[in-house]
């Protein structure tokens, strides 16, 4: 299990962020984990840290989570573009979910994890925990928001 701040999974990069990638490579290569849930979560503070990073990323109240939550900037962008006209705390609840699928996709960079799934010896989903509501929402892959499973 890898658990850090947002949730995130960062872009592949054989030096940064290169710990979140060892990780990643342990379970599949030497551990052959079969299958990877990315989840995130209601009232998530890296993503309300996110939505409140201002454009042009000047905030330098916090100089590493900012560096971090960074990550997640094109669900941010995607979000404003698509539910601009919400609140704020539901932008932010948009964007819990929203940043599940930039992780995705950013796993999808790992050339370990594209090999398993090529090979068919690993699986991915994507999931969403509601605190609140107590409710666990599984997605298959086609990255759209549609037709969760409510567990």
């Amino acid at each position: 299990m890898l658990r850090n701040i947002a949730n995130m999974v960062p872009p592949y990069d054989k030096t940064k962020y290169s710990g979140v990638g060892a990780v990643i490579e342990y379970a599949i290569v030497h551990l052959k984990v079969e299958n990877i849930l990315i989840i995130g979560h209601s009232a998530c503070g890296g993503i309300k840290a996110l939505m409140k990073l201002p454009e042009d990323c000047s905030d330098s109240t916090y100089v590493s989570l900012k560096d971090w939550v960074k990550i997640g900037l094109p669900a941010k962008a995607k979000v404003l573009a698509e539910h601009g006209d919400k609140t704020f705390e539901e932008q932010v609840k948009y964007c819990e979910k929203e940043a599940v699928n930039v992780s995705l996709a950013n796993l999808l960079m790992y050339p370990f994890v594209s090999d398993a799934l090529v090979n068919k010896t690993l699986a991915l989903n994507r999931g969403y925990y509601d605190f609140m509501k107590g409710r666990f929402e599984l997605w298959g892959l086609n990255f759209g928001l549609s037709d969760p499973c409510y567990i």
